[in-house]
């Protein structure tokens, strides 16, 4: 993956006669069938993403790739009626439809099973896509896409060719596909690469230390985000929290946002809510205490309903 734009001309937000138009915001990475049991639903954070900005009043595409088969037609078919765009789906006539298998720990945290060498690992870049990074507002990508290297190159280059956009990296880490704990040197690269990418960083606790140890950090704390900001010259490092909420660190400063007490039916979906909601926010320059706040609200909302994609009705978010 390229290295970031230069720092001069990091985007940094819409002027205010453009704060209340849609933004035109691309989830790109993989689109899979999320299996639990028998029963199977629309998953893969591109797309979960697309919807959430959709139905919080921006315009969300993902891009991904599916199989040519009876399963890719059924997951086209499941992202259309959300709403949202089908266009930047590509079919594959050799590599399957992807899926995952989610079970959960006696903690109720989601555990999950992918599925290697499917479609969304080859993912291409095209002139159609080269416009629409071109266009785009806003573009969020992670590091599960770029386990196999024809992704990671389509996702590269569009980042890279997304100059005007606000670009977010949700790291998603899931071993063994991006596994640093196991001193894997590959999968610190695209972890790198993918930072200096970025203008924000968005991550898990979890997620957060891991990364400390990765970089040799003995402690994942404040002082750890702000080598974060200086060294991979980003604009924000968001850690969530789970039920304990959301902190985020920028040059400026920090906010912290305590935990939306809520029954959770169903936590899968809401991290990738909870993105969509922070980059509605920043791309219309709220104040970061006033976007990890609603963040924590749409996330907190989606993991209360059933399914990683529930309408969202402004006036139902839990305060």
């Amino acid at each position: 993956m390229a290295p970031r734009k230069p720092a001069s001309e990091v985007k940094t937000g819409p002027t205010p006669t453009e704060l209340e138009t849609h933004r035109l915001v691309v989830g790109i990475g993989e689109i899979l069938w999320d299996c639990f049991g028998t029963e199977r639903h629309l998953g893969g954070a591109p797309a979960n993403f697309a919807y959430h900005v959709h139905a919080l009043g921006d315009r969300g595409v993902p891009v991904s790739r599916v199989g040519d088969d009876e399963s890719g037609r059924e997951l086209i078919a499941a992202v259309a009626r959300l709403g949202i765009p089908t266009d930047y789906l590509q079919r594959d006539a050799v590599h399957p439809t992807g899926q995952v298998v989610i079970e959960f720990d006696p903690s109720g945290e989601p555990e999950f099973n992918i599925a290697g060498n499917a479609a969304w690992d080859f993912i291409e870049m095209t002139d159609p896509l080269e416009q629409l990074a071109a266009d785009a507002d806003a573009v969020c990508f992670g590091t599960l896409a770029q386990r196999d290297p024809t992704s990671r190159r389509t996702i590269g280059r569009f980042v890279a060719a997304a100059r005007r956009a606000l670009v977010v990296c949700d790291l998603n880490l899931r071993g063994p596909l991006i596994d640093l704990g196991s001193e894997d040197e590959e999968a610190l690269d695209i972890v790198r690469h993918s930072m200096e990418a970025a203008d924000i960083l968005k991550l898990n606790e979890g997620e957060f230390a891991t990364l400390a140890r990765a970089l040799r950090t003995t402690q994942a704390d404040d002082r750890f985000a702000e080598r974060l900001l200086s060294e991979f010259r980003l604009r924000l490092v968001c850690v969530t929290r789970g039920p304990r909420g959301c902190v985020l660190h920028g040059p400026g400063g920090r906010a912290e946002c305590p935990g939306i007490e809520v029954e959770v039916a169903d936590p899968v979906g809401a991290g990738d809510a909870f993105t969509a909601a922070l980059v509605h926010q920043l791309l219309r320059q709220r104040p970061l205490a006033e976007v990890a706040r609603f963040a924590n609200r749409v996330g907190a909302y989606v993991a209360s309903q059933p399914g990683a994609t529930p309408p969202i009705d402004r006036a139902r978010l839990p305060e």
